[in-house]
This record gives structure tokens, C-alpha cells and sequence, in this order.
């Protein structure tokens, strides 16, 4: 997972360093004023619901009915709004999704085959980032494979000397791993990153630089962990460059943050964080 200021590499190449609550449904309560003027029995009598009311409700639910429909609207024409097929929404969200289907090749354990336009390069940053964030990176071999799946030919050994230097023993050591990188006998090591927006800050025919915003887990799930599970929020920026029919990543560098306020839910138990991660598997990030 890209934990930056932990690892001490946040920078490029391959830096590393709770949940926000929205409220849902809820009861709205009208309060309904009665008839002035006296009754001449001395009681208040029930207003009797009159057409306006009526007209009221039906207008709220032909206008939702409405809403819905048009958020579903797709498959239509691109022009559709007055704009020209080319043109960009501007009401469009960054990561909106766009219909376009997800890839479908591999290359290895990292999804491949994207499409050579802007929505192709981001949705390649954010698979690269799940790649290099995740715990297959503190294996030799496997880190090797990582980086020739997603980097580019040309910047393949720089970021292999980097990175071999940074998955250090000691670094191991930091978050409670063997010397070899791998878990104590006991203990499920955890590093997982999950992008949740992406946006594109430059491009051009053959190239792009995408910003990627992650959430992300790292540590040991096990019983009497010294460095347990805990979660962060970090900003990865890859430049890209279309090579050989794909995209790959040239240069990658992290900062922290934006973060969200923390919320109060209650902390899992270490064997409860170590079920999920093994059986929830991850996802391939393609708008």
C-alpha cells in the first residue's frame, strides 16, 4: 500500500506513505395549522385536505419520477444537451463513469489494455496504484513483476534500484515483518490501497499526468499485534506515456492527504481486519 511518510519513500518512483458518514432517509414532519375562527360547538374541527395538497404530491413525484429518469438516461446521443459530440460536459464529476466497458486483459496480476484516450489514462493510474500499494511489493519477484507490468521500459531500472533499496531490512523490521519481508508466524500482514477519484491535470496524443486519491490500509492482524491495521489518505501523481499499444507509468510521486474528519466507529478485532482482507478481494479500477 502507498503509506508515504512511513516508509520513508514518498517521492517518486513508487511512494508509498474513516469513514465519512452521510445521513440518509430520515422523518420529516409537517405540522398542520388549523381553521382560524370559533366553531360554534366549541371544538376544532379536521381540516379537510383540499386540492391544493393533492396537486402538491403529484407534482413532487412526477418531478422525482423525472429526476430518475434522466439520471439513468444512457446510450444516447453525445450531442445530446446542445453540445457537440466532442465537447466535454461541464457538469460532467471527474470520475464520473462514462459506460466505456472496464478492460478485460491481464498482464499478470495487473490489468491491462486501455484505452489510448484520457479516460484509458486514468483509469490505468488508478490500477497502477492498487498495484504498487499492495503487499505483493515486499516480495522480491513479485515486485520485479509489478514494475515491468506498469513502468515504463525506460524507467523500469531506475525505479527497481529505488524501490529495492527502500524494502530494506530495516524498513521490515519498522512494521513488525520478518527479515525477508514476510509476516511472523501468527500474523496476516495487510497493505492495500483503494483509489477513490481520479483526475487528469495534463495531456496530451501520447501523454498524461493523472492524480489519484486513496484510502489505504497497512500492518500486521493478528493477535497481540505491536503494529496493527490503520488506514490513511494520500495523493499519488503518475506521468504516463502510451508505449507499445498501453499505458505505463514514467515517473509516480505521493503527498498526504486530502483527509477526511475521523469518524467514531468502533475498531475491529485484529481477526475480524485479517477476514475481510482475505475475503474481500479487490477491484479493477476502469471508469
Amino acid at each position: 500500500m502507498s503509506q508515504g511518510d512511513e516508509r520513508g519513500y514518498g517521492d517518486e518512483p513508487g511512494g508509498r506513505t474513516e469513514d465519512a458518514y452521510s445521513t440518509l432517509g430520515g422523518t420529516r414532519q409537517t405540522r398542520t395549522r388549523l381553521p382560524g375562527g370559533d366553531d360554534s360547538d366549541g371544538y376544532n374541527r379536521r381540516p379537510t385536505r383540499g386540492s391544493r395538497s393533492l396537486v402538491m404530491v403529484v407534482g413532487v413525484v412526477v418531478l422525482l419520477i423525472a429526476a430518475i429518469a434522466f439520471a439513468n438516461r444512457g446510450g444516447g446521443d453525445d450531442t445530446a444537451g446542445g453540445g457537440s459530440g466532442t465537447d466535454k460536459k461541464a457538469d460532467s464529476a471527474p470520475t464520473a463513469p462514462t459506460g466505456t466497458k472496464p478492460v478485460t486483459g491481464r498482464n499478470g496480476v495487473t490489468a491491462s489494455g486501455f484505452a489510448h484516450d484520457e479516460q484509458g489514462a486514468q483509469s490505468a493510474a488508478a490500477n497502477y496504484a492498487v498495484a504498487l500499494g499492495s503487499a505483493d511489493m515486499f516480495d522480491k519477484t513479485k515486485r520485479d513483476g509489478i514494475l515491468n507490468a506498469v513502468i515504463a521500459p525506460q524507467s523500469v531500472n531506475r525505479f527497481r534500484t529505488t524501490l529495492d533499496q527502500a524494502y530494506s531490512t530495516d524498513f521490515f523490521r519498522n512494521l513488525g515483518l520478518n527479515d525477508d519481508g514476510t509476516a511472523p508466524a501468527g500474523f496476516a500482514f495487510i497493505s492495500r490501497t483503494s483509489p477513490v477519484g481520479t483526475r487528469l491535470t495534463k495531456s496530451a496524443t501520447d501523454q498524461a499526468t493523472v492524480e489519484v486519491w486513496c484510502s489505504g490500509l497497512i500492518g500486521l492482524a493478528g493477535e497481540g499485534s505491536t503494529k496493527p491495521v490503520s488506514d490513511g489518505w494520500f495523493t499519488i501523481t503518475m506521468e504516463l506515456q502510451w508505449i507499445n499499444g498501453d499505458w505505463k507509468a514514467v515517473t509516480h510521486s505521493q503527498k498526504e492527504g486530502p483527509a477526511p474528519v475521523g469518524g467514531d466507529d468502533r475498531a475491529s478485532s485484529a481477526e475480524e481486519i485479517a477476514g475481510a482482507v482475505s475475503g474481500f478481494g479487490g477491484f479493477t479500477y476502469a471508469r
